[in-house]
C-alpha cells in the first residue's frame, strides 16, 4: 500500500452521477473517486441498486481502495480531476 495515498473514511451516494463517491488524499489534496453501480455489482457478485449501494460499498471497500490507488498512481484522472472506477 502506498503511504502517500490515504483514503478518507467518508462516502456517499451521488444521485446526479448514480454512483458512490469516496475520497482519497494525496499530498494534501482530496481526490474524488467515483464508483459505478456496475463495478459494485461485479465486485460483490450481486445486483446493486441505489438503495443498497452504500452497504455493498462497505463490503468491497478495500478492493475499491486498491483499484483507486492503482489508478491514482497511474494518473488516470478524468478531465475534471476525478478517478472514475467502472
Amino acid at each position: 500500500m502506498n503511504q502517500n495515498i490515504l483514503f478518507v473514511d467518508r462516502y456517499e451516494w451521488d444521485c446526479e452521477r448514480q454512483a458512490v463517491v469516496f475520497q482519497a488524499q494525496q499530498a494534501g489534496q482530496l481526490i474524488d473517486c467515483i464508483v459505478s453501480l456496475g463495478l459494485l455489482s461485479q465486485l460483490d457478485n450481486a445486483n446493486v441498486s441505489k438503495e443498497n449501494a452504500l452497504a455493498v460499498f462497505e463490503r468491497v471497500r478495500f478492493d475499491l481502495e486498491d483499484i483507486a490507488e492503482q489508478a491514482i498512481e497511474k494518473e488516470e484522472f478524468s478531465p475534471t480531476g476525478e478517478i472514475v472506477l467502472g
